[in-house]
């Protein structure tokens, strides 16, 4: 008879609740945010390294591993001529998508909270669907090609749809969307989050839109970072 595989994180709380095993499977460091750059689709190693520049390769290898071994990720090789491996959530990893944004909701509150535009492009998307305020956008029905420049130099690209009070941002630029905004993370948090202008950042050059203008400068307007916690 053939022993059951041993679970590869060797700490457990040995706890049944639901949320203990839960910890035990994506509760170590780091894996929360691997499993949140995989939230828009697969990506290879040295793009998960890009969005987490601070994390050591053999870290990353150690919870790919794990997540892996947990079933909430699978490894998988793109056919010719790419001939890449890739790594993607699966069916049941993907349902990690309502947990990340209800915990970057309740971490946004955090008093003190650590601001920096020093962040992934997909770490800034999720931010964008954490905080977006649906009553704002009722009515509203846009799309824009994202174009949006990290710290790592690198482009990505995205496509968000505003439908009456929904957004839905998806990786991959459409090509037909009736607005395009190329900008910089560190730009894009500058104008949602922290009170400047479009039109400003389009004067210093880190900005561009084409396409309905009106409708960039709307867009931006429709996320907002919660109140902190008191703590009180």
């Amino acid at each position: 008879m053939t022993a059951a595989p041993e679970h590869r994180n060797k700490r457990s709380y040995h706890d049944a609740c639901g949320a203990a095993r839960a910890l035990d499977l994506v509760g170590e460091r780091w894996t929360l945010l691997v499993v949140r750059e995989l939230l828009l689709g697969p990506k290879r190693f040295t793009d998960l390294r890009a969005g987490l520049p601070t994390i050591s390769p053999n870290v990353l290898s150690q919870r790919l591993d794990e997540l892996v071994h947990a079933g909430v990720v699978h490894k998988r090789k793109l056919p010719p001529p790419v001939s890449a491996a890739v790594y993607d959530l699966t069916d049941w990893g993907k349902e990690l998508d309502t947990v990340v944004l209800a915990l970057s909701r309740w971490g946004a509150r955090t008093p003190n909270t650590y601001r920096c535009s020093e962040v992934s492009t997909d770490a800034l998307v999720v931010s964008l669907r954490t905080h977006f305020q649906a009553d704002r956008a009722a009515g509203v029905r846009a799309d824009f090609d994202l174009y949006f420049t990290g710290p790592d130099a690198n482009t990505d690209e995205f496509h968000a749809v505003v439908d009456d009070g929904a957004l839905t941002i998806t990786r991959g630029a459409s090509g037909t969307a009736a607005t395009a905004i190329h900008t910089s993370v560190a730009a894009f948090v500058a104008v949602v989050y922290d009170g400047h202008s479009m039109a400003e950042t389009i004067t210093a050059g880190v900005t561009e839109v084409t396409g309905d203008a009106a409708a960039a400068e709307q867009f931006t307007t429709l996320f907002e970072l919660p109140r902190e916690c008191t703590g009180r």
